[in-house]
């Protein structure tokens, strides 16, 4: 079985519980409601979300920043969650990072419309719900070690332009990982990246500023 983003050759998706609702369950069930002044952030996306807290865990446990992000996720998959893993925390700000796995086809052939459409079905749920959303690039990926040949570093910059697009008509945040992470091939340096698609703990703390900053923007 090939390796995706964020999963182990042993793992398998689980056809009964495909979005994964069971993995924050019991955190979510256990999380406080916000405290009154609190700058709550949920922080929604794949692998490289996921990996985040490993990488740097007192970004999260110095901030009020919670960690729902689930290797080799899907758009799709994310959707599905959006409700349990992010308004029903009752957050002020949601980071949205999500799509390259949709792009190496995780989940099943996906067009960029259909990756676009998704991300901004999770804005629109944002919005509603009195949530405002940052929307991120993708980061850069020359080329994905599980399933090369897609040809990432040219679907990629296509897909971040939708959704720049997309941000700016909602109202939303754009952050522009990509243009401050991307090397010549439209993929990411050696100095950020292990593999061409995870990110190094340098990687992480060119995010962290930025998003920091976004963070700041929106509240």
């Amino acid at each position: 079985m090939i390796s995706i983003l964020g999963i182990s050759n042993t793992s398998k998706i689980n056809a009964q519980d495909w979005p994964n609702l069971e993995k924050y369950k019991n955190a979510n069930a256990e999380l406080k409601a916000p405290e009154a002044e609190e700058n709550r952030v949920v922080f929604m996306g794949n692998s490289i979300t996921e990996m985040w807290k490993d990488a740097h865990p007192e970004f999260f446990t110095d901030n009020p920043y919670i960690n729902r992000g689930i290797g080799g996720q899907t758009t799709p998959q994310m959707l599905l969650r959006f409700r349990q893993d992010v308004i029903d925390l009752n957050p002020k700000v949601v980071v949205i990072l999500a799509g390259t796995n949709d792009i190496a086809g995780n989940t099943g052939p996906m067009t960029l419309e259909q990756i676009h459409d998704n991300i901004l079905s999770m804005v629109e749920l944002a919005i509603a719900n009195g949530i405002k959303p940052i929307v991120c690039s993708v980061l850069p990926a020359y080329d994905y070690p599980w399933r090369p040949g897609l040809e990432p570093n040219i679907k990629i910059p296509k897909l971040n332009l939708m959704l720049k697009t997309m941000a700016s008509e909602k109202g939303a945040i754009y952050l522009d990982y990509f243009s401050e992470m991307t090397d010549d091939r439209n993929g990411l340096p050696s100095e950020l990246t292990t593999d061409e698609v995870h990110v190094t703990k340098a990687g992480y703390e060119i995010m962290e500023r930025m998003v920091k900053q976004a963070i700041d923007k929106a509240l």
